[in-house]
């Protein structure tokens, strides 16, 4: 084996266990155990979805603040949005401010649950200076068309008295004028990017509020309602500001929040991992390597949609790069994965043990299936 080899790491997170830039670190640990000589490069990886600002973070040498919002209830909550390394783009998860983990499932109400949260940190961003604002959507709460965003940023969504409307998907039914004096002028000056990895419309059967609502505690009823609701929010969006979001693919993610990007902030909607590759930049650190890493929690048949895996092997690809990947578990249908890029996968479990017992000593069963893929490749 060439004793020099420059291998690219470029995992996701391995779900409650490590970060991406923590699993780089326990694979170079046992590369480097078995051969001093191979140079690593980090590539903290992530799909769009959570752990995609740790990552874009991590990857750019950028910074991770902290800041107070209003979360999906109502009730403030600590969230996170970050700026990555240059300081001209910032990066946040709606997740962080509006997403379901922050409500006990008994507490669940798409009728009252509010984006606000998130537009305060598209806020925070752009108090920041910076030119493009990168937004992944996944894990919302709520089913308010964003129009919770709309509201932090200056917008005034009001009924036919003249009242604004309160928070919440069961809220939309009332709006009759939308009000953009007080918009946020900064946004006009920024790029919006959106990570949104479905393509459901906004309303309808596989609308948001058909196809997700019930996961956010909505009844058959409740439904019905905010489907009306924003089929209402739709018409009113294309009257008054000329924007026909209604059956756009992607303006159902988040509870319509897709719908509310494209409508008011000029979104982008693109997928994941494509934004991902292209911030971190994957591609040109592929090109002068001799082989590449990645991973992830779970492999299985389900990597090929637009899981991290899949993305970095396509990537590897076009520049003929062997590919290995490591993961927690191993499940089926991988062969479709070997024709698609990755030439070895490898479970990172040293035995039977329990979740609680994996996910601790995630680091330490990275380090040494790194350690023996590499001393093995010394044999050859």
């Amino acid at each position: 084996m060439k004793q020099d080899l420059v291998i690219v790491l470029a995992p996701d997170s391995f779900k409650e266990s490590m970060t991406a830039k923590e699993v780089c670190t326990a694979m170079e640990r046992g590369i480097k155990k078995a051969n001093d000589k191979i140079t690593c490069v980090h590539v903290p990886m992530a799909d769009g979805g959570e752990g995609t600002m740790q990552s874009l973070v991590d990857a750019t040498n950028g910074k991770v603040y902290s800041l107070e919002v209003v979360g999906p209830l109502g009730n403030m909550v600590e969230a996170q949005y970050g700026i990555l390394g240059e300081g001209e783009v910032g990066i946040l998860e709606m997740a962080s401010a509006s997403g379901i983990q922050l409500i006990p499932a008994k507490q669940r109400n798409p009728l009252l649950t509010t984006t606000y949260g998130t537009g305060q940190l598209i806020n925070a961003c752009l108090d920041h200076g910076v030119k493009k604002i990168l937004i992944g959507i996944g894990g919302s709460a709520t089913n308010d068309g964003g129009a919770g965003v709309v509201q932090a940023l200056g917008g005034k969504l009001l009924d036919k008295q003249g009242n604004e409307l309160g928070f919440g998907g069961g809220e939309l039914g009332k709006l009759t004028s939308i009000d953009l004096k007080n918009f946020d002028p900064r946004l006009k000056e920024v790029v919006i990017e959106v990570a949104c990895d479905v393509n459901n419309p906004l309303c309808g059967e596989k609308g948001a509020s058909n196809v997700f609502g019930p996961q956010k505690g909505a009844t058959k009823e409740m439904i019905g309602i905010l489907d009306d609701n924003l089929k209402h929010y739709a018409d009113i969006i294309k009257n008054q500001l000329g924007k026909d979001v209604i059956d756009v693919p992607g303006a159902g993610a988040a509870g319509g929040l897709g719908a509310g990007l494209l409508a008011f902030l000029n979104g982008t909607l693109k997928k994941g991992i494509e934004m991902v590759i292209e911030y971190t930049g994957l591609e040109e650190k592929v090109k002068d390597a001799d082989m590449v890493w990645t991973g992830e929690g779970s492999i299985d048949y389900q990597t090929q949609y637009g899981k991290t895996p899949f993305g970095v092997a396509a990537v590897a690809s076009k520049h003929n790069k062997p590919v290995i990947a490591l993961a927690g578990k191993v499940g089926e249908g991988i062969d479709i994965l070997y024709e698609s890029g990755i030439d070895s996968i490898f479970g990172i479990m040293q035995g039977v043990t329990s979740i609680e017992e994996a996910l601790v000593n995630g680091p330490e069963n990275v380090e040494k299936t790194a350690e023996n893929i590499i001393r093995l490749m010394n044999l050859l």
